[in-house]
This record gives C-alpha cells, sequence and structure tokens, in this order.
C-alpha cells in the first residue's frame, strides 16, 4: 500500500535525533491500554487504518471503499482505494491519492492498481496467507509512510487467537523506487485488539530497508458493524522530526454484496 522530493522525510534520517520521549510514553500507553482491554471477544477485519497489510479480502461478490486523510505539519494527504472481488479469490484495487506541496498551492498525486490473492483463508484461531503485487502511476506521496514505489509486491501473513480477540499481521515484500533507482526490502508489523463489535484497538511498526522505520497507533470504530467504520490514528518515524508526525482519520465502507 502503500515520492516527490520534498515530501520524501526519510532523506535526512542520518540526521535526526533518538526516538523522543513522548514516542516512548505514546507507546508505552498503548501497550498498557491493550492489555487493559482483553474482553468481550468478537471477530472482525483488519484494515484501515493498517499499512500493514492482513490475509483477507474483500467479500466475495462485492466492493469496498476505503478512504482517509493524513494531515502532516505542512502538508496533507487524501487516499480513495476501492476494491472489488468478483470471482471469490482474486481482489482488485484501483485507486488514488493527492498531497499538498509545503509551502505552495500545488498538488501532486499518484495512482495505484493492485492485485492480490490468497494461498491460506484467515479463520478464527487460525492462519492465513496471501500475495499481492501493484504499480503506482506518477508516484509522487510519501513513499516511507506508504511503504509505495514503482512497482511492489508483498506476502501478508495473520495470525488469529483467542477467536480473534487479538490478530496479528506480518508482512514482508520488495519495492522499485524509480526516483532513486533502488529496490528495497519493505516490511510490516500490526496487531489489532478487539474491544467490543463496535471498538477496536491497533498499532503497527513497518519500514523498508533504506530508511528508519515508523510507527502508528489508534482505533476503529464500527458505526454498522460489517458495513462502515471509522478510524484515526496518530503517527510518526522513529527518532524523526515533527514534520514526519502525522494524524489520520479513515472511513471503511463494505456492502455484503454487489455483483
Amino acid at each position: 500500500m502503500r515520492v516527490l522530493p520534498e515530501f520524501d522525510t526519510s532523506r535526512d534520517a542520518a540526521q535526526r535525533t533518538p526516538t523522543s520521549a513522548t514516542d516512548a510514553r505514546l507507546i508505552s500507553m498503548l501497550a498498557i491500554s491493550l492489555a487493559a482491554c482483553l474482553f468481550n471477544v468478537v471477530p472482525a477485519h483488519a484494515a484501515r487504518p493498517f499499512v500493514t497489510d492482513d490475509a483477507r479480502l474483500t467479500t466475495a461478490g462485492s466492493c469496498q471503499l476505503e478512504a482517509w486523510t493524513r494531515q502532516y505539519r505542512s502538508n496533507q494527504e487524501y487516499w480513495a482505494l476501492p476494491a472489488c472481488n468478483p470471482t471469490g479469490n482474486l481482489e482488485f484495487t484501483v485507486g488514488g491519492g493527492a498531497a499538498s506541496l509545503p509551502g505552495s498551492v500545488s498538488w501532486t498525486d499518484d495512482y495505484v492498481f493492485q492485485v492480490k490473492t490468497l494461498i491460506n483463508a484467515l479463520e478464527p484461531n487460525g492462519w492465513g496467507a496471501g500475495i499481492a503485487v501493484g504499480t503506482i502511476r506518477h508516484p509522487q506521496i510519501n513513499p516511507g509512510p506508504n511503504l509505495l514505489g514503482n512497482r511492489y509486491a508483498y506476502i501478508p501473513v495473520s495470525v488469529s487467537f483467542a477467536d480473534d480477540l487479538v490478530v496479528m499481521h506480518a508482512n514482508v515484500g520488495w519495492l522499485r523506487d524509480k526516483a532513486s533507482g533502488r529496490n528495497q526490502t519493505t516490511w510490516g508489523l500490526g496487531s489489532e485488539l478487539n474491544v467490543d463489535r463496535h471498538w477496536t484497538v491497533v498499532a503497527e511498526s513497518f519500514g523498508n530497508s533504506v530508511d528508519r522505520p515508523y510507527w502508528q497507533a489508534g482505533f476503529r470504530y464500527s458505526v454498522v458493524p460489517g458495513l462502515f467504520q471509522v478510524d484515526t490514528t496518530m503517527g510518526r518515524q522513529y527518532g524523526g522530526n515533527h514534520d514526519t508526525r502525522w494524524l489520520s482519520f479513515g472511513i471503511r465502507f463494505t456492502p455484503a454484496s454487489i455483483f
């Protein structure tokens, strides 16, 4: 999921200070919250607001829409990624994003094309795995925080514990960055705690083989379980300055059947 030089905050990573005490406190608070909320189990699906993908697909014979904004100190991003699964085990995503340029009224945009299938479907107390490949047209927007490249592929793996009370996700992949001409490995580790049928607490860390990694944490709320959710997170690059910090708000709409 998912490179204007002005947006590539990773390029001055070598001059940044170590992870701030604020970052450490936020991560500690999230860990305490996760431990305190172990009750009232319900199934749920990992999706927004994760960058780390899950080993699940859009409902067979239907489509979904994920849309979100990510607000930085000096710029904003807006994304919309519709996805459809007409056959049952082949999900197509076609969407894009737009971002403002710092100190300018100009905007830039990206276009995403991706195909994803499952090797093993995730079930409660089980595991799932899949493979996804994609390409970005006119890749401009924050490659690090979005794990974007001109061409990319990754393997998502998910494991369910305690009847989906906790679901863990891991990704390993590859991307080609046309701007730098480099191949990179990518990775992601995420967890979701399903507090009840409406509330889910999420946390993840992700990155690539070139830059310092990123983290984000927050929650999602199912307004209508299985149909419509909203979410919010805050995130930052480890050791990054204030310009690498973001606040994100998103929605996910998942109708049961369209075709």
